[in-house]
């Protein structure tokens, strides 16, 4: 079983492109005709540079869909940062910010293999800086090589030295140290074992149907030198393998890049250098991505026939719901929510369609001929298609009606549960980081939650120094909104969320959601592990320990410049940009 299922799962799963686009990687074109991408025309001079497509399989010869033909190396790719990462140090906090941030300069064992055709949600692991990855027959241990030759950047005090399983051994001490708050996400590992400079061991106490996307996930394993203990500080400065290198930032202002001219994969990155703006106000963004001062930039829906209108072959591509937001719970024993009829009233309350509309501006779209995504997100998102189940859907059985508007029976469940003269909470957010369409849910959600009875004092926290580090975290009082981290991998949202980990927000502990939680992981069958992930959709549905709501959920927008080439050829869905899609782009 274990021999076909690897077998399965390291398939390259490439769509054709009508299928690609059906499902919603790009988004489709309706009636009014307004084009999305824009191709343009590559230049063909002596500047130009052939080379071949970075994935195993790619044909070194150029041709009409290589990705690469005439491709040009140099200059800068100018994006946004909508603030300044609590630290540089991808184990030292948990803000996306960081993690984004740590995908440009340091390597993985295992990273997401990206290119035309592969839609984000499909996405599946290819070596990093591994070379191979050798299961036993039980999936109960694997064997991991690590590819030679593969140097850290020519930097003091590294200077450009060969990786080795010490960094490694060294950065997986990190992961698992009692201050990591993500060590949970590896405790099925029972030892890892480092036989000598260029294999590593790991055992499990279990088998693991996403091993390989653990080592790939870029809010775990990032390798670091051992000499970032003590011979530079990693929460300053990052200096690592991948294929960045970093050169200074301004703290406020801007973080700069330069190209590792000797990254493992030649010829890439194509650009010289990245430039990262720290830029908070979301309509300075739009403004300067109007104005041509950035080349990618994240619009809300309201903005994209405002920039098809000034840049008439600006790139706009969508993706559905990759990004989980949900309201959630102090684990007070006293709290009105311990009851799971406050919670379900809580859900129902909800006018998800009206959510979706205030942050994705479905209508005017609409309108304008898009066609635009509007799922609803499970416990589990609606990115998630290979194992998300469709709350409205025949399959979601008795908890499908918790998903629906319906403001009176919300009310009487309240009632219910004791509190029909309703009761006073504290509701919390950040709202200088996700970006306008989660503020606006945000601030709808409380008047939903006033008009079922529930008196709420809204405290708008700040991101760094208290939304990631403490609410996020679950040491807060009264109800909380926030988003989840976009794990690359399903399995990671029911540990998470159900399991024995210290960012468990609600601090639940129920032990079907525990079990059923741990049980995917362990599952190798897809079928089965599939049937478990709906199972779990589905009990939690019943319960509604965290309410999933619309932020996240509909059509996500990105923009680009006309001559920015790739950038809807190769993207990737978390925080991996850096490695995954970044070094393929390059200018026309």
């Amino acid at each position: 079983m274990a021999d076909s299922y690897w077998g399965r799962y390291w398939k390259r799963k490439q769509a054709s492109r009508r299928r690609f686009l059906q499902a919603g990687g790009i988004g489709a074109v309706g009636a009014a005709g307004l084009a999305l991408v824009g191709c343009g025309d590559d230049d063909d001079d002596d500047d130009t540079i052939q080379l071949a497509t970075p994935t195993p399989s790619g044909d070194a010869t150029a041709t009409p869909s290589d990705p690469f033909a005439n491709a040009k190396r140099g200059g800068i790719y100018r994006l946004a940062a909508t603030g300044d990462a609590p630290s540089l140090d991808p184990y030292g906090n948990l803000s996306f910010l960081t993690k984004a941030f740590a995908a440009y300069h340091y390597s993985r064992l295992f990273k997401y293999e990206t290119g035309p055709g592969i839609h984000p949600a499909e996405v599946r692991p290819t070596p990093d800086i591994a070379e191979s990855a050798e299961p036993s027959p039980d999936a109960m241990q694997w064997v991991i090589k690590l590819r030679p030759g593969v140097r850290f950047h020519n930097v003091s005090p590294v200077d450009g030295r060969e990786v080795t399983t010490e960094d490694v051994k060294f950065s997986w001490g990190r992961l698992t140290a009692e201050t990591t708050q993500n060590r949970s996400q590896v405790e099925f590992v029972d030892s890892v074992e480092f036989p000598d400079s260029s294999t590593i061991v790991f055992k499990l106490k279990t088998p693991n149907a996403a091993f390989l996307d653990v080592l790939a996930d870029t809010n775990l394993l990032f390798i670091m030198p051992t000499e970032s203990d003590g011979k530079f500080n990693p929460a300053q400065v990052a200096i690592g393998s991948g294929p960045w290198i970093f050169r200074s930032y301004e703290q406020s202002v801007r973080i700069l890049r330069d190209r590792n001219p000797d990254w493992y994969m030649e010829g890439f990155p194509l650009f010289d250098q990245v430039e990262t703006s720290i830029i908070p106000e979301y309509a300075t963004r739009i403004a300067q991505f109007l104005a041509g001062n950035l080349d990618t930039v994240d619009p809300a829906g309201e903005d994209l026939i405002t920039i098809k209108r000034q840049i008439p072959d600006a790139q706009l591509e969508s993706r559905p719901g990759p990004t989980l937001s949900f309201i959630y719970f102090d684990s007070l024993p006293d709290s009105p929510w311990r009851d799971p009829r406050v919670r379900q009233a809580i859900s129902m309350a909800l006018n998800r369609d009206d959510l979706t509309e205030v942050a994705y501006n479905v209508s005017k779209l609409e309108e304008a001929g898009l066609d635009i995504a509007t799922p609803y997100h499970n416990i589990i998102p609606a990115g998630e298609t290979r194992w998300w189940l469709d709350p409205l859907s025949s399959e979601m059985g008795e908890g499908s009606k918790y998903f629906q508007y319906d403001p009176a029976e919300a009310r009487k469940l309240l009632e219910a549960a004791g509190y029909g003269d309703g009761f006073e909470a504290l509701y919390q957010y950040t709202n200088n980081r996700y970006g306008k369409a989660f503020n606006d849910v945000a601030e709808l959600q409380i008047q939903y939650l006033q008009e079922l009875g529930i008196r709420t004092t809204t405290e708008v926290q700040d991101y760094s120094s208290k939304y990631i580090t403490q609410t996020f975290a679950g040491n807060f009082t009264g109800i909380a909104f926030g988003f989840q981290t976009p794990f690359p991998e399903a399995g990671a949202y029911l540990v998470r969320m159900f399991g024995d980990d210290p960012l468990n927000h609600g601090k639940i502990n129920d032990p079907k959601m525990k079990e059923l939680a741990y049980a995917q992981y362990a599952e190798l069958d897809e079928e089965r592990r599939k049937e478990l992930f709906w199972e779990a959709q589905r009990y939690h549905a019943t319960q509604m320990y965290y309410i999933p709501s619309q932020a996240g959920a509909g059509s996500t927008w990105e923009a680009h410049q006309p001559n920015l080439r790739n950038a809807v050829e190769f993207r990737v869905k978390g925080y991996g940009a850096g490695t995954e899609t970044i070094p393929f782009r390059w200018k026309a």
